[in-house]
This record gives structure tokens, C-alpha cells and sequence, in this order.
């Protein structure tokens, strides 16, 4: 069946649920937590959806303070009822055994993860859903203590967009404008300008390939574009300005550079998928083009400059990383814009910027995994990390967050199960042998600023 034709049957279904919820209850203008309380019990399909419906359409209509009032209402009213929980945890006590856990299981769980199934069934409920939870996030930071309700809802994120659902597409020129004005729209690491831009990285030496979920058929969830070039790009612009090859050239490719990878819906932050899209498309290309011996990608190190500044601003205890005088001067030309001008700078500043980016994906960790959201990406995936380049990114946010310097991680189809396994198992980065000699010594600064 078309999604079309569910579509327009749920939308039937949820106009006809209104004409019997409002000749039944006579209510139609509800306090929205109210309508979530009575959808928890409502027994017919046809005015569950229809409720559903009212509720997802109530909510846009909610100013930002109210939403807020409504996820601080979500945590507080909807939490599992005490005495039937405490009496599950009594009789597992008693006697464990998978009936006691079954019930205990049941009544621990939360009934806003009810609602959030049931608000799914009305049209284009689980869109609405992923941008309540996009709303969420945007209050947690303020609001931590609404965690529980961001948790809840990830778990049947995670459910629903489970790989199984997902469906991989390539990306053409001959694909609806709809989608592809979405590309233009989702690129966040390297900016498409406009149509022409697209064009050329749609062209015959190029990739893009895209996971799509049936609840949101036009809507990429995340999309990835690949260069197919001779040997592993160090720059950018070697891969944004490359020209299209001629088509009378026998051009044959042995590798593909993954050069910009995009999650598109801020509410599945945390639901993975990612690395399953790798994996796909280099099967993929694999048995399309059989000349290909590499893939790699071309990556940013997003919180490498953060990074710098935060340990920068520390001394003494407050570091565990001493940095000389003539140190901090040199880092501290990294805020002219124009620094990779300079010779003397550049001459001076690129050992110690290596030896630092090595050190930082190494060792500089959030938990038991790298700092770098990029890196834990590509090294949850199997990658290897293999080289930094120097001044790969000299566009604006490349010098801003990567201090302009670009990552080859690359994907050995052979070792990619085994380097997953030993990072997710030990958390070991494998690395190549340039990366090892980078740390090996740290290099030592003669910079000084004199005073004018």
C-alpha cells in the first residue's frame, strides 16, 4: 500500500473519530495534558486517532512557555502508579522468575511512553513526534531535570527507527526537487551554494546516498556525500573544486572519500544509524566500481579549536597540561583569521598544531570515548584513524572549530568488524603509525610576542 493511501485512511479515520469523540464527550477544547490522560484510555481505533490528531495540533499551537509548562507536566503526571509497582517488586522479590519480571517490567514503566505511542498513530505522528523531542532538547540544558521524559522518548525513537525500517537511496539529479532542496538545506559541514553547487556534486565522479524512514518519506534522516578520486585528498578544496572528468578519459577511481556526512532531525539525536549508512554504501560502491581499493573520509575535528581555547585559559592545578610562555603565544595567533598567512606563524605553528590535534583524539576523552563527536562517529563505525592534514579546511568555520586542519579515518572493509570491537569493547582507537609518531615527542616552541 501507498503511504499515500495510509495516509489519507488515517486521516479519514481521524475526522470521523472527531464526529464521534465530540458527540460522545461534548468536549472539544481540552487542557492538552487533560486529552493525553483521557488517549491513555480511550478504547475505539477511530477516536484515538482522532485525539491524537487534536493533541498534535494543539501542541503547534503552543506558545514556547507552554510547551515547557506541558514537558514539566509530562514528568510530573504521568509516572508509574506506586502501589502497582510496589506490589510488582514485592512479588518478583518473593519469587523471581519471568512471569514476576514481565510484570515488573510493565508497571515500572512510564505511561508517557503510551501516550507517545498512541500520539504516533495519528497523520504524520511520528514526524510531530520527532520535533517535540527537537523542542525537548532545546529545554534540557535550562531543565535537566526533564531527562526522564527525553529518555522515554529516545526509547521509542530508537524502536521505531530501527535499521530494519530504514531504506537507503541514492541521490541523483533525478530525484524530486523536494528532496534535494533538503540537501541544500540539512548541509552543515560543507555549505551546497545553491542549485549549481548540487549539481556538481551529483555529477558521474560523485555519491550521495541518503536513509529514509517510511514515517517521514520525504525527509532525509541522515545523508553522506562521496568523491571518488585517485589516492586520499589532504584538502578540501581538491575535492569541492575538483572538475567533473572529461567523458571521453578513462577515469578510474581507487577511492572514495566520504566528505561530508549529515544528521538531518535534531530530535533523533542519540538514536544511531549512522554507521550502518557507511557500511552500506561502501558495500555499495565496492560492487558498482570495482577499481576502488581505499575509502576514507575527509573530516572535521569540530571541538579541536574549543578545546585549545578551554586548556589555554587554564594554569597551574587547574591543568594537567603545563604550557610554556612561548606556547600560549603561538596558540594565541590562532585568533587573527588570517594566521596561515604567515610564514613565520605557519612555520612554527604546525608541529606544535599536529602534536596537539594527535594528543587531542587520542587521549582527550568525554567518558571512556573520545571528546570529538566526529571521532567517536568514525571510530564507533570501524574506521582507522589515520592522518591529520595540515590546513585541509581553510574556509571560515574550518579555521574557527578545526584550527583548519582535516582527518582521514579510513574504512578497511577486512578490519572494519575488528576495530569496531576492539573500540567498543576497550575503547582502543586504532591508529596508524603517523598518528603514533605525532605524539611520540612533544615539539618545543622558540615563539615569543614582544612587547611594542
Amino acid at each position: 500500500m501507498k503511504r499515500s493511501s495510509l495516509r489519507d485512511i488515517i486521516a479519514t479515520l481521524a475526522a470521523g473519530g472527531l464526529e464521534i469523540f465530540e458527540r460522545t464527550t461534548g468536549r472539544r477544547h481540552e487542557d492538552i495534558v487533560t486529552m493525553c490522560r483521557r488517549l491513555v484510555y480511550l478504547k475505539g481505533e477511530a477516536a484515538a486517532i482522532s485525539l491524537a490528531d487534536q493533541i498534535l495540533s494543539t501542541y503547534k499551537g503552543l506558545s514556547r512557555r507552554n510547551r515547557l509548562r506541558f514537558f514539566e507536566r509530562l514528568l510530573t503526571d504521568f509516572m508509574p502508579d506506586s502501589k502497582r509497582l510496589n506490589d510488582a517488586i514485592a512479588a518478583y522479590q518473593q519469587d523471581p522468575n519471568p512471569n514476576t519480571v514481565a510484570a515488573l517490567q510493565s508497571a515500572a514503566e512510564s505511561p508517557r511512553q503510551e501516550v507517545f505511542r498512541l500520539l504516533n498513530m495519528g497523520p504524520d505522528g511520528t514526524g510531530a513526534i520527532v520535533s517535540i523531542r527537537e523542542d525537548l532538547r532545546g529545554f534540557l540544558f535550562d531543565n535537566p531535570h526533564l531527562a526522564p521524559v527525553d529518555a522515554d522518548m529516545k526509547h521509542l525513537l530508537q524502536s521505531w527507527f530501527n535499521r530494519g525500517f530504514l531504506r537507503i537511496e541514492r541521490i541523483s539529479w533525478k530525484t524530486p526537487a523536494i528532496i534535494l532542496e533538503k540537501l541544500i538545506e540539512y548541509e552543515s559541514v560543507h555549505e551546497i551554494r545553491g542549485w549549481e553547487d548540487l549539481h556538481r556534486r551529483l555529477a558521474d565522479d560523485r555519491r550521495c546516498f541518503a536513509f529514509f524512514h517510511p514515517g517521514l518519506p520525504e525527509e532525509p534522516l541522515i545523508f553522506v556525500e562521496v568523491a571518488l578520486t585517485r589516492g586520499l585528498p589532504r584538502a578540501i578544496e581538491e575535492v569541492l573544486l575538483a572538475r567533473t572528468p572529461d567523458a571521453h578519459t578513462d577515469f578510474k577511481p581507487d577511492a572514495a572519500i566520504f566528505y561530508s556526512i549529515n544528521n538531518c532531525q535534531p530530535g533523533l539525536a542519540g538514536v544511531s544509524f549512522g554507521n550502518f549508512l557507511v557500511k552500506q554504501v561502501t558495500d555499495s560502491l565496492a560492487e558498482e566500481i570495482p577499481s576502488l581499493k581505499f575509502y576514507a573520509t575527509l573530516s572535521p575535528i569540530p571541538g579541536f579549536r574549543a578545546w585549545l581555547k578551554e586548556i589555554q585559559s587554564l594554569s597551574g592545578a587547574q591543568s594537567a597540561i603545563e604550557w610554556s610562555e612561548s606556547e600560549r603565544a603561538l596558540i594565541s595567533q590562532l585568533d587573527n583569521p588570517s594566521w596561515y598567512e604567515g610564514d613565520t606563524i605557519v612555520r612554527e605553528l604546525k608541529p606544535l598544531l599536529m602534536y596537539w590535534c594527535a594528543y587531542y583524539l587520542l587521549y582527550v576523552k568525554r567518558g571512556d570515548e573520545p571528546r570529538d563527536p566526529v571521532a567517536r562517529f568514525h571510530l564507533r563505525s570501524g574506521a582507522r584513524l589515520e592522518r591529520i592534514n595540515w590546513l585541509g579546511d581553510r574556509s571560515e568555520k574550518g579555521l574557527r572549530e578545526s584550527a583548519g586542519l582535516l582527518v582521514n579515518y579510513v574504512y578497511d572493509r577486512k578490519a572494519v568488524a575488528r576495530n569496531h570491537e576492539v573500540y567498543a569493547n576497550d575503547h582502543e582507537i586504532v591508529h596508524s603509525s603517523v598518528i603514533e609518531s605525532l605524539v611520540k615527542k612533544r615539539p618545543v616552541s622558540s615563539y615569543w610576542v614582544l612587547d611594542e
